[in-house]
């Protein structure tokens, strides 16, 4: 059932990250700026989060060095480590964190998704990318 909602962050060129040792190796201090998305089989995922990651990706004139993914309800250990570089952010999924040199700059939680449309998460998004990347 998710190999597909999985996919579809992969196609647009998001690295799907399956164990703790990938996201700390991830979010690395020297891995410039990355992109992490909590996917999820929710609807608020399928039909606000992943479609304005894959816009504000596809139209940026700047964008993150790195693209990845993990996903909430699947590979356990590697979605709590992500959580724990999101503190003190609440475990939420979906949700969209930018960091840069290993520092999270940018944070959008399920809250800020589900309570907006989608080209205002993009336009949230293409923001950061301008002052971080």
């Amino acid at each position: 059932m998710v190999a597909p909602i999985r996919q579809d962050l992969v196609e647009a060129g998001f690295e799907q990250l399956m164990t703790p040792e990938e996201v700390d190796a991830a979010l690395n201090p020297d891995q410039g700026t990355v992109l992490v998305a909590v996917n999820s089989v929710c609807g608020c995922a399928a039909g606000k989060a992943r479609p304005a990651l894959k816009l504000a990706v596809a139209s940026a004139d700047k964008k993150p060095d790195r693209l990845v993914t993990v996903f909430a309800g699947m590979e356990a250990d590697a979605v709590n480590k992500v959580r724990e570089h999101l503190l003190p952010y609440p475990p939420s999924s979906p949700c969209i964190a930018l960091f840069k040199d290993g520092e999270l700059v940018h944070m959008i939680e399920r809250y800020h998704i589900e309570g907006n449309d989608m080209m205002r998460i993009a336009n949230n998004l293409q923001g950061a990318f301008e002052e971080y990347c």
